[in-house]
């Protein structure tokens, strides 16, 4: 009779290494699902550098510059522009006009060629969007952007996918401010926060939309 090649411990050590397998299998799908939904995978809260240090806090919070000094045509555009180095040396050709800092600009200034931005904030090519429509039907630069005065280097705070724009376009009021307190970081509705925004959206035409052809054009 001859001896066994394999006994009981074997089938058991096999069965064992299948529930290994498939739970590692299981893990590691379960695992990249939440990785691409993590602010990692989208870029968010990183600081993204840029050809010079530029502060948002200082110009924002201590100078108190009004974000559409800088980004002009937030207001007419479906951009949101970045400003040219000629704002920039408004102030700067008085104010540090010889901090080594600000070498690039006057460089850029000098050699007649534009400063290069780093976005922060980009939306698929496949997505329409319009910087006017959102700032003049009253969303406030921080719903999108967060607290760029309080930010050294701006970051990506807000996924910007289709289901965190689509969770606003199916309820816009709450997120809605006058439109003369759109760049106001800490402006907080008086009296019934819920009344109030109610009354916005309808001063402002503004209505829920969750048609694909919104954005998909």
């Amino acid at each position: 009779m001859s001896a066994l090649i394999f006994r009981p411990r074997h089938n058991t050590a096999a069965r064992l290494s299948l529930v290994i397998l498939a739970a590692g299998g299981a893990g590691t799908i379960g695992g990249l699902l939440l990785w691409v939904r993590g602010p990692t995978a989208r870029t968010m809260q990183l600081p993204i550098e840029q050809p010079l240090q530029f502060d948002h806090r200082h110009h924002t919070r201590d100078e108190g510059i009004d974000c559409r000094y800088c980004h002009s045509t937030v207001e007419k555009s479906s951009y949101a522009s970045i400003p040219p180095t000629q704002l920039c040396l408004n102030c700067h050709s008085q104010v540090w006009n010889k901090s080594p800092y600000l070498e690039p600009i006057r460089k850029s200034f000098i050699e007649n060629k534009p400063m290069v931005w780093n976005r922060v904030y980009k939306v698929p090519e496949f997505v329409y969007f319009n910087h006017s429509i959102h700032v003049n039907k009253g969303v406030g630069c921080v719903t999108c952007h967060g607290r760029v005065d309080q930010m050294a280097a701006v970051e990506k705070v807000t996924p910007l996918t289709m289901g965190w724009c689509l969770e606003c376009h199916r309820d816009p009021a709450k997120n809605l401010r006058p439109r003369d307190q759109i760049t106001n970081m800490t402006w907080k509705p008086e009296g019934d926060p819920v009344e109030t925004t109610r009354v916005l959206a309808a001063q402002n035409e503004v209505h829920t939309r969750i048609s694909c052809t919104t954005c998909h054009r």
